[in-house]
């Protein structure tokens, strides 16, 4: 089965991605070394489609060792970790148990917390249900909730054990959802992968359709992007902050509307819009480029409106971000497709004028 490796400073971790792979993830979280019981956290709305199959996989004693949780964006923060840890205890886990985390970024990220909080830190294994985690949220350790001040304020970097990452089970996915995860495909085309991002122009349309040959395709190729990244950078010193590419105004619109109206991808996307039309105003991208990003973002479709939303918030909460330094904001802009810089300084005057006509820039840029 392909498999990819991660180096990390606990150690190397592989990650399973092949359709079928979840028939192999019980087994996989059995043989993790002298380990006790498994523990499957998930979410209800995953728990629906896939009990029978996770049951099957991972053979649960008693009830109590499946611990489901709201994943909202909204109810990621420190009570919900509370309630998990609380819920394992209760169950009886030890230090040798197994923490299996079923479901999308929230789901990694709150699982992935608890996994490094619970008695100082239990094994882990990531089984992503969406795009978003498939090829990324669930490789390089990042863990962590929000708190009213800003997203992923407190977490720990806490690498997994394993990954299982199995295009079936992105099958249940809300269209909307679906779509959602793909900004982030495009993200890793745009930062390190220019026959990637050349693929996605050719065959957006049966990526869209969920072909499996082109599922097959694309998710081994930013799985195998995002090892490189984090093996090299770790805790994001250097070359991991390429990863941040639209998330500095993307993490600032979601808190800025209290998570409701953006799924994560729909903010990076319109991160990436300001991102590039920065570039474009600061001379580090060439308009045939930028072109091309705008358009392939596009076509996956419309994103929630801006509307409502003030600069002066936003700079706010972009000032708050963990990402910012010295009083600064630091961007992530792209040179060009495949090559990105990192600690970018960007004059306020044009960041505020970026955001505040980002919807008619972006209009008129989509349509030549």
């Amino acid at each position: 089965m392909p498999t990819i490796s991660v180096k990390s400073s606990t150690g190397p971790y592989r990650v399973v991605c092949a359709a079928g792979a979840l028939k192999k993830a019980g087994a996989i979280a059995r043989r993790l070394g002298d380990r006790g019981e498994v523990f499957v956290l998930s979410s209800p709305r995953v728990w629906r489609h896939w009990d029978e199959a996770l049951v099957r996989a991972f053979r649960p004693e008693r009830s109590n060792r499946v611990i489901l949780f709201d994943d909202a964006e909204a109810r990621k923060d420190l009570r919900s970790v509370e309630g998990i840890c609380r819920a394992l205890h209760r169950a009886g886990a030890d230090r040798h148990s197994v923490l299996v985390a079923v479901g999308g970024g929230v789901v990694g990220d709150v699982a992935g917390f608890v996994a490094a909080s619970y008695l100082r830190g239990v094994a882990l294994v990531h089984v992503p249900t969406t795009v978003v985690a498939q090829v990324d949220s669930s490789i390089g350790g990042k863990t962590g909730v929000n708190l009213p001040e800003g997203k992923n304020l407190v977490g720990a970097f806490y690498p997994p054990n394993a990954v299982i990452a199995d295009p079936d089970l992105l099958a249940t996915l809300p269209h909307r959802e679906f779509r959602s995860g793909l900004y982030e495909v495009i993200k890793t085309g745009v930062i390190a992968d220019a026959a990637l991002f050349a693929y996605l122009e050719r065959r957006m349309r049966a990526v869209l359709r969920r072909d499996p040959a082109a599922l097959a395709w694309i998710i081994p190729r930013c799985i195998a992007v995002k090892a490189h990244v984090v093996t090299v950078d770790e805790r994001e010193r250097g070359l991991r902050k390429i990863l941040n590419f639209g998330h500095t105004l993307g993490h600032a619109l979601e808190a800025a509307t209290n998570y409701r109206r953006f799924l994560h991808g729909e903010a990076i996307a319109w991160g990436m819009i300001a991102a590039t039309l920065m570039a474009m105003a600061t001379g580090r991208l060439s308009e045939p480029h930028a072109g091309r990003i705008l358009r392939l973002i596009a076509e996956v479709g419309p994103l929630p409106p801006l509307s409502g939303i003030r600069v002066e918030e936003l700079r706010r909460l972009m000032l708050g971000d963990k990402k910012s330094r010295g009083g600064r904001v630091r961007w992530v802009l792209p040179r060009r497709i495949g090559k990105t810089d990192w600690d970018v300084d960007v004059s306020w005057k044009i960041v505020a004028q970026v955001i505040r006509e980002l919807p008619q820039i972006a209009a008129k840029a989509l349509a030549t």
